[in-house]
């Protein structure tokens, strides 16, 4: 998160070198725990180096299978230990992601374009 030195106003964000290593160790520590995890990733500001103060990180993960509705599947990683910076995830199945693509096709052409993957 932030640091604000005790001397000064001025407001420090993670850098990119800490954010992307975060990422990595999270990655692989996921796809190692999880068999079911197939890809990780990061996109959107961070992906294109254009993060500032107050960015979060946009983070995918794509799995073979995965038992929980779409909407509840990103309470079930702990997207907090370990990152410097608050992070905003999105988990599809490999066969959503292929939904996706053929009925969003922008929206995962636009993902896979800048995304970073990691694991």
């Amino acid at each position: 998160m932030p640091v604000r030195s005790l001397t000064s106003p001025v407001l420090i964000w993670p850098s990119l070198d800490q954010v992307d290593g975060a990422v990595r160790s999270w990655g692989v520590a996921l796809k190692s725990s999880t068999p079911a995890a197939v890809r990780v990733g990061y996109f959107g500001s961070y992906a294109r180096g254009s993060w500032g103060v107050g960015s979060d990180l946009d983070v995918v993960v794509i799995m073979t299978e995965c038992g929980l509705p779409l909407e509840r599947r990103g309470t079930a990683f702990d997207t907090i230990t370990g990152f410097p910076v608050p992070v905003d995830l999105l988990v599809y199945t490999v066969a959503e992601w292929e939904q996706l693509r053929a009925e969003r096709a922008s929206f995962v052409r636009g993902i896979e374009a800048e995304a970073v993957w990691v694991a």
